[in-house]
């Protein structure tokens, strides 16, 4: 066979082994479509949010995130998660110094209320550290939507070194539950509530709010994917070990935000 030949064939072969994967991700993908279909209302993305609230977050974390970025050393490693004006700092820096910047450089920052700051001063994480940490929040996402009696919409799970930080809008009641389930998940060492407590009434009448009817011609309030995302089926399709419970404890001593922030 001429170079010429053989050229060609291994660009046919190409082609097709580049179109069979392409059809693989959208069957993938359709699979989880229908997965998130057939789960009905428990994968639904209700928020205890207003809706303001939800898109200042998503401002806030873009902010947040550009101004670490552009003034903390390269050897930082910054993660920024926001939950109704609430900003929690996670990840690693190489100082005192740094993980203090930090803090005054996203209290700066518009309609922010609080900050939970639990960076590390140490080396930045290594790569299979960070996989480990995306692994394990899938698992204890899966691990809330399993659970009876608790809605996992409520929670915003972020995980770093394998410890488990739990965000959101909840009772006390409801806020030990989640930490209890989340510290059986195996691989958790330990888990951290940067909750905001809200009273029962409050929850139902939150509760009774989304299942309300829409008026007519309004538009479903956008919400963020966060817990009500359909999890990674070669996860979700294995039943969740158990594990002694990891420590449970309460964020470090939140600061407050930017004094000119409207207050919940």
């Amino acid at each position: 066979m001429s170079a010429i030949r053989v050229k060609r064939t291994l660009v046919r072969t190409t082609l097709v082994v580049s179109l069979a994967a392409g059809l693989a991700a959208t069957l993938q993908g359709c699979v989880l479509a229908v997965a998130g279909a057939a789960g009905g209302g428990a994968l639904l993305a209700t928020d205890r949010r207003t809706l303001g609230a939800q898109t200042e977050d998503r401002e806030i974390q873009v902010k947040a995130l550009s101004q670490l970025s552009s003034n903390l050393p390269d050897a930082s490693h910054i993660n920024v998660a926001v939950f109704n004006r609430r900003v929690l700092i996670t990840g690693e820096v190489p100082d005192d110094a740094s993980k203090q910047k930090a803090d005054t450089l996203v209290r700066g920052i518009n309609n922010v209320n609080s900050i939970a700051n639990e960076l590390a001063v140490q080396a930045a994480s290594a790569y299979t550290s960070r996989s480990n940490d995306t692994y394990l929040e899938t698992r204890v996402k899966t691990a809330l939507i399993a659970e009876k009696n608790i809605s996992a919409n409520n929670y915003k799970v972020v995980c770093e070194r394998g410890i488990v930080y739990l965000m959101g809008l909840v009772t006390v009641d409801e806020g030990n539950r989640g930490a209890d389930v989340a510290s059986r998940v195996p691989g958790v060492v330990q888990v951290v509530k940067v909750f905001q407590y809200i009273q029962p009434q409050e929850a139902a009448a939150a509760a009774a709010a989304a299942s309300a009817p829409a008026a007519p011609g309004a538009q479903p309030a956008a919400s963020e994917p966060t817990v009500g995302a359909v999890p990674d089926s070669s996860v979700s399709s294995r039943p969740l070990e158990q594990q002694a419970p990891a420590p449970v404890t309460n964020s470090t001593p939140v600061q407050p935000g930017n004094p000119a922030a409207p207050q919940k």
